[in-house]
């Protein structure tokens, strides 16, 4: 069985219109070239389309039952037109992207939902896990792209690599806020909040001690930035994070000062290489880089 969507459209405009008249008016067309439509139709389906009564051309039994369906192809192709233009004009399609915890609570939904609200009909799949599972996850194309930290690289994934600025926090009121810059010499006698051993921003927090000659007074070891300002807050300890997670908690109290000598927290956003991107993910990118920009630091250099 052929025929053209031109049928559909006709066969549809005379059922609702009951003329071949208002049909060719409706589509544009000549009222011959719609008669022409009709009567191809009516031959590819083998069916009588239409009887005439009282000057008006109805539906028959069988073409009611037809008209339906016919319906639901139009409608489902004006669906997939609105989808056209909302992927041509990065206004629709869906994310699936991949952070650390981290990012999960703190900077990335403010950045998300603003991007969203200029782009009604793109929706998102948030999925915060650890390093390691949010790789696994762009090498098997399961994620768009990813949010990670100290990416080592791998043949299956591009990456881009940021650097964020590091700030020791201190708790309201404490003895050293009136230091202008802080040092690991400050810090000697204090208690520290730090994230895990086996991180790179702890190895290099660990470097910048020994370089001062200095020996961290280690409390407490957690896994996110976002544990360690929550602890400083609470005032039982000092902190050297991230300068954005840090910015995230300035309006709580925290007291947040320059660190030297300079660490930075080396992020990594993955995409699956052998995949093509959707172009409203790399917007969104591009949107959450600039989003950085206050605390992004340059590239240190290579070692």
């Amino acid at each position: 069985m052929q025929f053209k969507l031109r049928q559909l459209q006709a066969f549809k405009a005379v059922a609702e219109t009951g003329s071949i008249t208002k049909a060719a008016e409706m589509l544009g067309i000549s009222q011959p070239a719609v008669s022409r439509l009709i009567s191809d139709f009516s031959a590819s389906m083998d069916l009588e389309l239409f009887q005439r009564r009282r000057g008006i051309l109805e539906p028959t039994s069988d073409s009611r039952h037809l008209l339906t369906e016919v319906r639901r192809i139009l409608a489902g192709l004006d669906h997939l037109e609105d989808l056209r233009r909302d992927l041509k004009e990065r206004t629709g399609g869906h994310m699936r992207i991949a952070c650390l915890p981290g990012f999960a609570t703190s900077h990335l939904p403010q950045i998300l939902a603003r991007f969203l609200k200029e782009r009604p009909g793109v929706t998102v799949a948030l999925e915060p896990d650890r390093p390691e599972r949010i790789l696994e996850w762009i090498i098997g194309e399961q994620y768009d792209c990813g949010i990670t930290d100290d990416f080592a690289g791998h043949p299956a994934t591009e990456s881009i690599d940021l650097f964020v600025r590091s700030a020791c926090i201190l708790p309201k009121g404490h003895p050293l806020a009136h230091k202008p810059v802080i040092t690991p010499r400050d810090l000697a006698e204090e208690k520290l909040i730090h994230t895990r051993r086996d991180s790179g921003f702890y190895r290099r927090l660990s470097r910048a001690f020994a370089e001062y000659e200095t020996e961290m007074n280690s409390l407490v070891e957690v896994r996110q930035f976002t544990s360690a300002c929550l602890m400083v807050r609470e005032g039982i300890g000092a902190s050297v994070v991230s300068a954005l997670d840090a910015e995230g908690f300035r309006d709580s109290g925290i007291i947040i000062k320059p660190f030297e000598p300079k660490i930075h927290h080396r992020l990594s956003i993955l995409f699956p290489s052998a995949v093509s991107v959707p172009r409203v993910v790399r917007d969104f990118m591009d949107v959450f880089v600039d989003s950085l920009a206050p605390v992004l630091a340059s590239p240190p250099p290579k070692q």
